[in-house]
């Protein structure tokens, strides 16, 4: 009995079950890490869209804070893309109808 197809089979079958399960591993690490700072990304959202990111922002500008002092939230752009990544990643979750199942 030849069985070469059928070792082929099992063969490529393995290296499916391999690689996905290396994949859904990182993927549900991934997400357990993106879940611990949601609320990260919520107050954020909420600050680069209020009064007091106006001001810091306005304050940065007048050169009032310290010169050593990290200010990448002060950026027109870090929180935005941020925020902008964090949508473009729900699509495409939903696309993926990974919420559906």
């Amino acid at each position: 009995m030849d069985n070469k197809d059928q070792i082929k089979r099992i063969r490529q079958m393995e290296r499916r079950l391999v690689r996905a399960s290396i994949a859904v591993r990182r993927l549900s690490n991934a997400l357990d890490k993106y879940e611990a700072v949601t609320d990260d990304i919520a107050t954020l959202d909420k600050y680069y869209d209020s009064k007091e990111w106006q001001k810091d922002f306005a304050d940065d500008e007048a050169g009032l804070l310290p010169e050593g002092l990290k200010r990448g939230v002060l950026s027109e752009d870090g929180i935005w893309n941020l925020l902008a990544n964090c949508s473009e990643l729900h699509d495409r979750i939903t696309q993926l109808n990974i919420l559906k199942r």
